[in-house]
């Protein structure tokens, strides 16, 4: 924190964040789902409820706020390497871990934004054990009611409704491999590798253990394809907000360019 604070010259507020915002090209009655790092903005006053505030005024009511919310921890223990847990604890992690409710299943590794705008009044949230979104503002629900099941960022997810309803996507201080969005890609190209998941879920009232079908994610290629996405000359607004570089991307041709990409990947 001191760090932040020898950086700046002013506190960063609320007020100067929206400017930065505005300066970015974002706009009232945007649809817009944000990946940020509220470190990299530097001392905000205010912290993580000052640039939820200054999102949600800027694109105000007629807009919608999107962020991810996942709970990949909530997932099979075999699978598990960061830690890995002993074999003989499995079984009994899979009978008592609770079940998924997008009431109270904090997400995680999402970043101090993403935790705190879920709770936030008038947020909404998917129902989906792994690859949860929450939204705020005049279509959340269209955004995110019937997430289905399998195959969670795919095209019955909250990442296909935005790609129709033309959204944008806002990186505030992160690598594109946390762009959300080219998940929706590695859907749509012809050959991917399929991996089953698992979760604990509730079912009429009831906690079940829950398997279902989905794709071997590759987001380590994502920062890579974002970087080719700028020089490419695909539409994009780069700028700061506050310290922190930021980035403003079309979700539709982002996400096609990342589908030509990955294809002619696996091609080579």
């Amino acid at each position: 924190m001191q760090k932040l604070i020898k950086n700046q010259a002013e506190p960063m507020t609320k007020d100067r964040i929206k400017a930065d915002l505005v300066q970015l090209g974002v706009k009232k009655g945007m649809m817009l789902c944000v990946h940020s790092s509220l470190s990299s903005i530097g001392w905000v006053n205010g912290g993580a409820v000052a640039l939820i505030q200054a999102l949600m005024e800027t694109i105000t009511e007629e807009g919608t706020l999107i962020m991810p919310a996942q709970t990949l921890e909530l997932s099979d223990p075999a699978d598990w390497i960061d830690p890995p847990v002993p074999f003989s604890w499995w079984q009994s992690i899979k009978e008592t871990m609770p079940a998924f409710d997008p009431a109270y299943s904090t997400p995680t590794a999402m970043g101090k934004v993403a935790e705190t705008f879920w709770k936030y009044p008038g947020v909404a949230r998917s129902n989906h054990p792994h690859f949860s979104f929450t939204a705020w503002g005049k279509r959340k629900h269209e955004v995110l009611n019937h997430h289905a099941l399998p195959f969670g960022l795919g095209e019955h997810s909250p990442l296909a409704r935005m790609y129709d309803f033309q959204a944008h996507v806002l990186v505030i201080g992160t690598s594109f491999e946390s762009l959300t969005a080219f998940h929706l890609a590695e859907y749509r190209i012809p050959q991917q590798d399929l991996m089953t998941r698992g979760a604990p879920i509730l079912e009429n009232g009831w906690r079940v253990w829950k398997e279902y079908q989905d794709i071997i994610t590759r987001e380590e290629l994502f920062d890579q394809i974002g970087r080719d996405f700028l020089q490419s000359g695909g539409t994009h607004h780069h700028g700061q907000i506050g310290l922190a570089s930021s980035y403003l991307l079309p979700v539709r041709e982002s996400v096609d360019f990342a589908e030509k990409w990955l294809d002619l990947y696996d091609q080579l």
